[in-house]
């Protein structure tokens, strides 16, 4: 699977990036790829083409709305979480908290990862919280995922 480099300007420089994805995500993205492919061969001349890997099921760019009720879809049903009290804004408050405490990075690298400017954002907003959810968050990926695994 191929992944396109970004480029962007950052105080008059340019600066391009090669996003180095985990193996569990470039999966996630073939088995994407695969179901858009099937989507679109049923949608047919209804589908409307705009080249993005995520799409509503008509092929047309997906807004806040669409985000939330998928990711809502996905985990309802897993057992200790309550669907409708999270966002997809959560993961990213626990990508930094299980970097933090069992990922082995400096908050400096996770403040790079978070594409933050410095180190502020990622502990005061983000890193605060880690100790009181880390446990439950983890438990909750690990159910997550089984139940993925085992679908």
């Amino acid at each position: 699977m191929a992944v396109s480099q970004s480029r962007r300007r950052y105080q008059n420089q340019e600066i391009t990036t090669h996003p180095c994805l985990p193996a569990r995500a470039v999966e996630a993205l073939k088995q994407q790829r695969r179901q858009q492919a099937n989507e679109r061969n049923a949608t047919g001349q209804r589908w409307k083409e705009h080249e993005l890997v995520f799409t509503s099921r008509i092929g047309t760019p997906l807004d806040a709305h669409n985000v939330r009720r998928e990711f809502r879809n996905a985990i309802r049903g897993i057992k200790g979480i309550y669907a409708d009290a999270w966002t997809p804004r959560e993961l990213r408050h626990s990508f930094v908290s299980l970097l933090s405490d069992d990922g082995g990075l400096s908050i400096d690298e996770i403040a790079k990862l978070c594409g933050h400017a410095s180190t502020t954002v990622t502990e005061t907003v983000y890193r605060h919280q880690i100790r009181p959810v880390i446990q439950t968050g983890a438990l909750a990926m690990d159910r997550i995922f089984d139940d993925i695994a085992d679908a």
